[in-house]
């Protein structure tokens, strides 16, 4: 570029210093002697200015070969002038495609070091993900090992309960043997002790009640029998046998009680698990398709990353290109610069 304020004068000065210094007078050693600023199309017309002026006196007629020179000069001067205006307008065009160039590499390298990162944390977290759906498989195993545990058991309890079910109809029919013993006993006493009919009338009432609630509950059925045993002594010796029946009918009950509470626990206890057991699942449904976003979501970042990289190549490909066009720019300006020394 011409430097602000260039003049022709300067441009001797400088020539004139470096002929005193024994150099040759170059364009570029001008350039440089005036601190490396002017244009070369200006420093090359101003020296050509000095020769023509130095080398034929004043009125003197041009030959024509001097002519043809001065018009060669001028078309070399003009060319070189279009070619510095070139070449600084291809030098501008590189720089920028340069500086675009940089600046994508350098964010094709932030985003391919961001999308590293993300993968990264992606495959972490799918790791992560892994193991927990390892971990929730075998606790589901487990778990499922466990309600069949359970089943096994409720069918086995459901036949205990069948049996003892089968045993209290079976106590209920002894029952109903026993009431009717105790009504035909209870006949026979009031035939035997038509004179006592009164006075025991209103415990045999009380029996009779005691007798119509032991379907009910044994419980009552065994303080009535002692109630009866203490009123009634004889009756308790003649229906010893009936009252080991009744007691040991009140502790089956007690026992098939137990039993039915243990049956109720473990149909709770079975009842949580399966509830546990479906939460466990719908978990495991909600971590597989998390899994499936995770597996979409990293192929689409490994395409994001190959377009990256792809691009970063084919800025690879222009910026080889540049380089070439600057080499030959450069082959062609020191074709010119030849040239013209040869001229010279």
């Amino acid at each position: 570029m011409a430097r602000s304020g260039l003049y022709k004068g300067d441009v001797q000065r400088a020539r004139d210093s470096l002929l005193a210094q024994g150099k040759n007078p170059s364009v570029d050693a001008v350039r440089v002697a005036l601190g490396n600023t002017g244009s070369k199309t200006t420093i090359h017309r101003y020296l050509r200015e000095l020769e023509g002026e130095e080398g034929r006196p004043v009125g003197a007629k041009a030959a024509v070969s001097e002519a043809l020179q001065d018009l060669v000069t001028r078309l070399a001067t003009r060319l070189h002038e279009e070619a510095e205006e070139r070449l600084d307008e291809a030098q501008q065009r590189f720089t920028a495609r340069v500086q675009e160039r940089d600046q994508a590499i350098e964010q094709g390298r932030q985003e391919a070091a961001a999308l590293s990162n993300q993968l990264q944390r992606t495959e972490t977290a799918l790791q992560a993900e892994r193991q927990a759906h390892e971990a929730t498989g075998r606790e589901l195993g487990a778990r499922t090992t466990e309600v069949a545990q359970l089943h096994e058991r409720i069918a086995g309890l459901t036949t205990r309960l069948a049996e003892h079910e089968a045993h209290a109809q079976s106590l209920e029919e002894k029952h109903a043997h026993a009431r009717e013993a105790l009504e035909h006993y209870r006949t026979t006493a009031k035939e035997q002790r038509d004179q006592e009919q009164r006075r025991h009338e209103h415990q045999l009432q009380e029996l009779q009640l005691a007798l119509r609630q032991a379907n009910e509950t044994l419980a009552t059925k065994n303080q009535e029998l002692l109630l009866l045993n203490r009123d009634n002594g004889q009756w308790l010796e003649r229906h010893g046998r009936l009252e080991r029946e009744v007691s040991l009918t009140r502790q089956a009950h007690e026992a098939q009680q137990a039993e039915l509470d243990a049956l109720r626990l473990t149909a709770s206890e079975h009842r949580a698990l399966q509830v546990r057991w479906n939460q466990d699942h719908q978990a495991l449904e909600s971590l597989e398709a998390e899994l499936a976003q995770v597996r979409t979501e990293l192929a689409r970042e490994r395409d994001r990353r190959e377009s990256a990289e792809a691009q970063a190549s084919r800025l690879q490909g222009h910026q080889q290109a540049i380089d070439q066009l600057l080499v030959q720019l450069r082959q062609s300006d020191a074709g010119v610069s030849a040239s013209e020394k040869a001229k010279r």
